[in-house]
């Protein structure tokens, strides 16, 4: 009898699960995530077609539907600035359901924002609104503290888009890394991506308002394949901070109005979409669309905390219209956390790029870079304390031990694990840089793009130096050999040879330096040149000695050849803080070959004919806090915040190794690059100088002219060399980029991202008399021009950003009039190429 009632009671156990099976609830669940950056979008609408009920989707983006059965039916989920989604329940959606239930991630593509209408309103809600959050700015922008300080993790990964793999695989040169594809993902849309580069830094981050400081310390970086100390720096805070809060937000070289400007009312239309509650709190939904194209402008949507009006969360994007090249999307995404009752602060943010030389559909690079901040302190001793470690305004501190941070600290200090396909980064990386055939490639790819080349422990290049012709050499051929770290990270050893097939002769340089210091920088040079002086020592114009310099001189202006045989030594010292010095000797001998006056012009008392002169020279220069970008001997600057000084004084040596002239020169110059956003950018270069010495003409200050058609930007393009003579100056360089000017008026110009600029160069200046006599005696058939104090203008303007590279320059000479010669003309037209943003 028991065992008939357990059977019994299996049976009906057996029968309730078939029941409940029948019956089980079907389960719809998911995410809604913006399609480019990837962020989910928190109470989308989401209402079925059919039964015409509906819900939000919640403050995370997710949702979630309970069925008895499935239904036959579609979902329209909609949000502003996004174009409609419809997901269709079918037999193809329910054939995915695993135990009754459906995941899906749906993606919302932008782009609805233009079809919307204007409608005039009594009362702007919106603008209301916006007013509110800016008058509250002050108390909101974590910048109003005195000082806070964050741990902060930086992520930066680079994919490659649009991989067509079948296509790749087969090419010949992609065959021995066909492992590298097996790494292709796909995005939830379905296109293929390669992930190919992944950077990470984990830093300290402190600031002070008053007195303005700030410092990182690094904890560790993982940069592979860039063992390269610069580049480490930049990956932290201290060059990659946004607030949106500012009146405007640097986009790579650019500056685009913030939708929380002082002024944004001037450049948006602002809506209020609805109002949330979310842990308690009333967030007012809003989003901004600029109200006119061609704008440095962003769009996009924000939460606002009605009662402090602080925000919660921002997501900008690149508006279509916004002049700025190779880049296709761009999503800048900030979220702001309560850190205690009342203060918001940044916790995460995070900038997604889509880059492409040719097109969105073409092969293009996809950057993500995300960050996150943790152990928050604001107005704490203890971040004074750190900062009076400082011995400068700003300081970077990166340890040996921090750029090789072991596994061991990467899984423990991470804010978020790394993905599958993150993971896989490294592993390819570390496979890449071990193959020989990888190395080969780059080297190549390196040598053609630079113009440079390892080979073992030597340098070759640059390649665009090897062939060249003239009227006096003919074909001239040249070779450059180098060491390179690999040699030595103390010394570098550089000497080229170049051959005549014309005049049949040799000319040589042979250069060493020794790098006593990297930081701050101190190094020692010697150097020995027998060559054609090429450029002017003048505001680093560009050299003429390279292949591309054959087809664009310009027509009867002869070229100007002299021999010069020059020994230098500079011993170069700098400070952390910007300032540095070089002192210098140099020992010069000139010989005028072609088309100057030769130097039998200028024989002494003793019959002596030589152009021979020692000097010594020491210069300051102070950048305050210029950046730089460096290699093992080189360091190109980036730039400074804060206008540029130089001072350099010469004194000319008589008697001293054989030197003929006894002298003094002393020159000045200050200079800045600034942005004047919403108006551009503004470059200027103040200077003078002034010689005493009877002295012949190319130890003189001659001003720097041009004779190519490839735009300088540090010379007077409308003037010759050797035009002007003088031995006190005094001049100016400017130049004002508008951006996108009267070229955003017009559809057409407006989409092909034309800018407008205009610049005005002037100099004055004048001869002595001594000089003049020197230079230019009585019968002479050269004669030289001086300015005589009267004023050199040439003024110009221009398009930019043709095919987003080329630029064209339309320049006219104003003054002084008439003009000198006939090789000089009224007006001009030059190119140049650039890649920039």
């Amino acid at each position: 009898m028991k065992n008939f009632l357990s059977s019994i009671a299996r049976l009906c156990c057996f029968l309730l699960l078939i029941q409940a099976a029948q019956g089980q609830t079907k389960v719809l669940r998911g995410v809604i995530k913006d399609a480019h950056s990837d962020e989910r979008i928190p109470f989308a609408s989401m209402q079925f077609q059919g039964s015409g009920s509906g819900k939000l989707s919640d403050s995370a983006g997710s949702f979630l539907f309970r069925f008895d059965q499935w239904p036959l039916d579609s979902i329209k989920i909609t949000y502003v600035g996004y174009q409609d989604f419809l997901l269709v329940i079918d037999s193809a959606l329910i054939s995915k359901a695993r135990s009754g239930v459906i995941d899906i991630s749906i993606l919302l593509e932008r782009g609805k924002f233009t079809n919307e209408v204007v409608v005039r309103q009594k009362i702007d809600r919106g603008l209301l609104m916006w007013k509110r959050i800016v008058r509250r700015k002050a108390k909101n922008d974590r910048y109003r503290f005195d000082n806070f300080s964050y741990e902060l993790y930086n992520k930066l990964e680079v994919d490659i888009k649009n991989i067509k793999r079948d296509k790749w695989a087969n090419l010949p040169f992609i065959k021995k890394f066909n492992f590298v594809l097996n790494n292709i993902d796909t995005t939830d849309e379905g296109n293929p991506y390669l992930p190919i580069y992944l950077t990470e830094a984990i830093s300290d981050y402190y600031y002070q308002k008053s007195p303005r400081k700030r410092r990182e310390v690094f904890q560790g970086t993982k940069t592979m394949g860039i063992n390269n100390e610069s580049v480490a720096r930049f990956l932290g805070g201290m060059d990659q901070n946004i607030n949106f809060y500012s009146n405007f937000i640097p986009v790579f070289d650019k500056l685009f109005v913030s939708p929380l400007s002082d002024n944004g009312d001037s450049y948006y239309r602002y809506k209020v979409l609805d109002t949330q509650v979310v842990n308690g709190r009333r967030l007012i939904h809003m989003s901004f669309t600029p109200k006119r194209g061609g704008e440095n402008t962003f769009e996009g949507d924000c939460w606002a905390h009605d009662t402090t009006w602080a925000i919660q969360k921002m997501n900008l994007r690149l508006s279509k219209d916004a002049n700025i090249n190779y880049v296709d999307r761009l999503s800048l995404i900030q979220e702001f956390s309560l850190i205690n009752d009342s203060t918001w602060f940044l916790t995460r943010d995070k900038f997604v790029v889509d880059l492409s030389l040719t097109g969105e559909k073409a092969l293009s690079a996809i950057g993500r870079k995300s960050t996150t901040y943790r152990n928050i302190m604001v107005n704490d001793p203890s971040v004074v304390e750190e900062l009076g470690k400082n011995k400068l305004t700003e300081e970077t501190i990166l340890s040996p031990a921090a750029q090789q941070a072991p596994d061991s600290f990467w899984v423990e200090s991470r804010h978020e694990e790394l993905n599958k396909s993150e993971k896989a980064i490294y592993q390819t990386i570390d496979t890449l840089l071990k193959m020989p055939a990888f190395k080969r490639a780059t080297r190549t790819l390196n040598f053609l793009a630079t113009g440079y080349m390892n080979i073992g422990n030597y340098e070759i290049g640059p390649w665009f130096n090897w062939a060249t012709a003239n009227v006096q050499e003919g074909f001239r051929t040249r070779f450059d050999l180098a060491t390179n770290k690999y040699f030595s990270k103390k010394v570098l050893f550089h000497g080229y040879l170049a051959y005549g097939f014309k005049d049949q002769e040799f000319k040589y340089q042979l250069d060493a330096m020794y790098l006593f210091n990297k930081n701050p920088r101190t190094y020692i040079t010697v150097s020995h040149k027998h060559d054609f002086d090429r450029g002017q020592q003048y505001y680093d114009a560009i050299s003429q000695d390279n292949i591309f310099a054959l087809a664009i001189r310009k027509s009867g202006v002869p070229i100007k050849f002299l021999m010069a045989d020059e020994t230098k030594v500079d011993l170069f010292g700098s400070t952390k803080s910007g300032f540095s010095v070089t002192l210098g000797g140099a020992h010069k001998n000139y010989d005028p070959v072609r088309n100057l006056p030769y130097k039998s012009l200028f024989v002494d008392d003793k019959g002596d004919s030589a152009i021979r002169t020692t000097e010594a020279t020491i210069r300051f220069r102070y950048a305050h806090l210029e950046k730089f970008l460096e290699t093992t001997f080189n360091r190109y600057s980036l730039g400074s915040d804060f206008p540029i000084i130089e001072l350099r004084y010469t004194r000319g040596l008589k008697g001293a190794l054989s030197g003929k002239y006894d002298y003094h020169k002393l020159s000045a110059s200050v200079s800045d690059y600034s942005k004047i956003p919403p108006f551009g950018t503004v470059y200027y270069n103040v200077f003078a100088g002034r010689t005493w010495g009877k002295l012949p003409y190319m130890l003189l200050d001659v001003a720097p002219g041009n004779e190519i058609y490839y735009y300088d930007k540090y010379a007077f393009n409308l003037m010759n060399r050797y035009e002007y003579l003088n031995d006190r100056y005094a001049g100016i360089n400017f130049e004002h980029n508008f951006g996108n000017g009267i070229f955003r008026l017009l559809p057409f110009t407006r989409k092909l991202k034309f800018r407008q600029f205009w610049t005005v160069k002037a100099l004055v200046g004048s001869l002595s008399d001594e000089n003049k006599e020197y230079n230019m005696p009585a019968g002479s058939d050269y004669k030289f021009e001086s300015l005589d104090g009267k004023t050199y203008v040439e003024v110009g303007t221009g398009v930019d950003n043709i095919f987003r590279l080329f630029r064209v320059d339309f320049i006219w000479r104003l003054a002084p009039t008439p003009l000198p010669k006939e090789t000089v003309k009224k007006f001009g037209v030059f190119f140049s190429f650039r890649l920039a943003f």
